[in-house]
C-alpha cells in the first residue's frame, strides 16, 4: 500500500474540506482517486472468512453504498490490510459521519438487519450494532471515549482496498492508531493492535498528523513509543529521526549488543505478533 511518507515538523493539521462524496457517483470517483493506495497484504486473509459470513458482510456494504453513504472499512479488516495477518473477529466495522447514522440504520434495516441492543445492550452514543444470521455489522461515528468524532479528514486520507469483488474506502492508519491508542481497559486492551500496526506502516506514518490529533494526549503516544522501542529496537530506528526532537524524547539508539530476553513472550507467550508469525498464521490476540 502506498503510504505518505512521514513528516514532522511544526505544521498543524489543515482545516478540513467539505466532503462531498455523498452520492453514488461521488462515493465512486473518491474509490477510483484512491486506488493508487492498495494495500497487498502477504496473508490472503479475506479467503478465511466463510461464504455465508461474507455474503451478510457484502449485504450490509452493498445496503449501505446504495443509500449514497460513504463509509470505510476499519477495526480488524482494516489492521490486516495494513500488517498483512488476520486475528478472528466476531464482527466488521464500518465507519460514517455522525450525521449519516439514520440513514445507515434505516438502510441497513430494510435489507433485514436487526438492532443487537435487544440480545446484548451497549452504548448508542458511538455506535450502532446491527446482527443478521449471527453476523454482527458495527456502524460506528465516534471513538467510544467521546475523544472525537468521525470527520471530513478522515475520509480525504482514506485509502482504498479491493475486497472480494468490493471496492472500499479503508481507514487512515493514523486514524485507526488515533483510536486505539486509548483502548487500555482491563478485559479488552488494543496496543497489541497499535503496536503491530506501527511495526507495519511506523517508518512511513504522517506522525505530524497523529500528533495534531492526539494533541494534550502525547504522552499516550511517547509511552506506546517507549515500548516498542523496547520490543522492536531495529525497527525504531527506521522511524525519523525529527520524530523525536518533536515528542521531546531521547533519539532511539543502535543496541550494543544482542537482546538477551524473547521482550516479545514476556508480553504474552501466544503469537500475537505478526512480524514473528507465519504469512498463513493467523494471529491468536
Amino acid at each position: 500500500m502506498s503510504v505518505k511518507r512521514a513528516r514532522v515538523g511544526p505544521r498543524r493539521t489543515p482545516r478540513a474540506k467539505p466532503f462531498t462524496g455523498e452520492t453514488r457517483t461521488g462515493i465512486l470517483e473518491l474509490e477510483r482517486l484512491r486506488s493508487k493506495r492498495q494495500p497487498t497484504p502477504n496473508f490472503k486473509w479475506s479467503r478465511t472468512l466463510s461464504a455465508d459470513e461474507w455474503t451478510i458482510y457484502a449485504r450490509a456494504m452493498d445496503a449501505v453504498r446504495g443509500s449514497g453513504v460513504a463509509f470505510m472499512l476499519g477495526g480488524g479488516f482494516a489492521l490486516a490490510s495494513f500488517t498483512g495477518r488476520w486475528r478472528d473477529t466476531k464482527d466488521i466495522d464500518l465507519y460514517i459521519h455522525p450525521r449519516d447514522r439514520d440513514k445507515v440504520v434505516d438502510a441497513l434495516t430494510r435489507a433485514g438487519f436487526k438492532d443487537y441492543f435487544s440480545q446484548l445492550p451497549y452504548d448508542r452514543k458511538w455506535i450502532y450494532r446491527s446482527i443478521k444470521s449471527n453476523v454482527i455489522v458495527d456502524i460506528i461515528w465516534s471513538m467510544a471515549n467521546q475523544r472525537a468524532q468521525v470527520d471530513d479528514f478522515w475520509f480525504e486520507r482514506a485509502g482504498a482496498l479491493k475486497l472480494r469483488g468490493q471496492s472500499l474506502l479503508l481507514m487512515p492508519p493514523e486514524e485507526l492508531m488515533w483510536c486505539k491508542l486509548y483502548i487500555i481497559q482491563r478485559d479488552h486492551c488494543d496496543w497489541p493492535d497499535v503496536l503491530n500496526l506501527v511495526y507495519a506502516v511506523g517508518a512511513t506514518l504522517d506522525w505530524e498528523h497523529l500528533i495534531s490529533r492526539l494533541e494534550d494526549d502525547l504522552p499516550l503516544l511517547r509511552a506506546m513509543l517507549q515500548v516498542f522501542g523496547w520490543l522492536c529496537p531495529k525497527q525504531v530506528l527506521k522511524f525519523p529521526r525529527e520524530l523525536w526532537s518533536r515528542l521531546e524524547m531521547p533519539v532511539p539508539q543502535p543496541l550494543k549488543r544482542p537482546a538477551d530476553r524473547d521482550k516479545i513472550r514476556l508480553l504474552d507467550s501466544r503469537g500475537w505478533f505478526a512480524a514473528l508469525q507465519h504469512p498463513g498464521r493467523k494471529l491468536e490476540v
